[in-house]
């Protein structure tokens, strides 16, 4: 069993900590505010500083909203830089900018550690039941070590390629996601307009071609009008923005994604930067000036 650094116990990191301690893993974070009392009966410490957690653990993973905030973990005073020990495997689970993650990631080498980027698809839900995709980026070895580590949390592991190009698939993941609930909020709109159940509309839809786990699980939200966030828009948008940058240095169109960008703006625009994504729907319904279902 391994002497594990967890930062970051949000909304998707809370149940991948359980699951390692369940793993009988050892594991201390930072000290941010009360600790969760689950993670903590089952033996979770905290630290002051990431320093000090790198320098009580072998591995870390960290699991924050953004790239500023895994350069300011892994950099900024009092980082897991300043407490890094040789080998020590570093894994980030965020979601962030692959250029970053490389640069990030030539630093933890040349201070003697092994970097992993390791970015998750699954949301809560995936993360309660240890069943998350996730898309490593990593030299062999670093994937070899961190895939035992990984195995407790996820279901579908693949090593993409070398730093950076988990992150890569990532940006890749949530272009096809946010398109994907777009076209079934659409769906689900124009069925309700034209005055169809939408209930049986999609239970019909998933036994054909336009079958998805989007078109259950979102599907179900939108038509229930549950949006309480398992993955929330702004964090969305940050990724959306990932891409268009990403596009844009590429020489690329992402006009589909440009749109969905919009309408989770607009979303924004009206208080729902914390909704779950699935709100995509009511920038539709605000356009259309119709509610689905009703």
């Amino acid at each position: 069993m391994s002497k594990i650094g967890f930062i970051g116990l949000g909304i998707m990191g809370r149940p991948m900590a359980g699951h390692l301690l369940d793993a009988g893993h050892e594991l201390v974070t930072v000290k941010r505010g009360k600790l969760d009392e689950t993670l903590a009966s089952k033996g979770m410490r905290e630290l002051d500083a990431p320093k000090a957690v790198a320098e009580a653990a072998e591995v870390i993973i960290t699991m924050v909203p953004d790239t500023p905030d895994v350069e300011e973990v892994l950099f900024g005073e009092g980082g897991v830089i300043e407490g890094l020990k040789p080998g020590t495997l570093v894994i980030d689970m965020s979601s962030i900018a692959p250029l970053a993650t490389q640069a990030f990631a030539k630093r933890i080498v040349e201070a003697g550690g092994e970097y992993v980027d390791a970015p998750v698809s699954g949301g809560e839900g995936g993360a309660i039941n240890a069943a998350l995709t996730i898309m490593v980026g990593a030299t062999e070895e670093g994937f070899k070590r961190a895939t035992p580590i990984l195995e407790v949390m996820g279901k579908t592991i693949t090593h993409i390629g070398g730093h950076g190009a988990g992150q890569t698939c990532k940006v890749a993941n949530q272009i096809v996601v946010a398109l994907t609930i777009e076209a079934v909020a659409e769906g689900l709109l124009f069925a309700s307009r034209a005055g169809a159940d939408v209930a049986k509309v999609r239970e019909s839809l998933l036994g054909g071609l336009a079958q998805s786990k989007i078109l259950d699980v979102h599907g179900e939200r939108m038509i229930n009008r549950t949006f309480d966030p398992g993955f929330k828009i702004k964090l969305h948008q940050k990724d959306l923005n990932l891409a268009l940058e990403g596009a844009r240095s590429l020489n690329l169109a992402l006009p589909g994604t440009a749109n969905a960008q919009q309408l989770f703006q607009a979303c924004a625009a009206h208080g729902g930067a914390d909704w779950d994504h699935a709100g995509i729907l009511r920038a539709l319904e605000a356009l259309a000036d119709h509610e689905v279902g009703r």
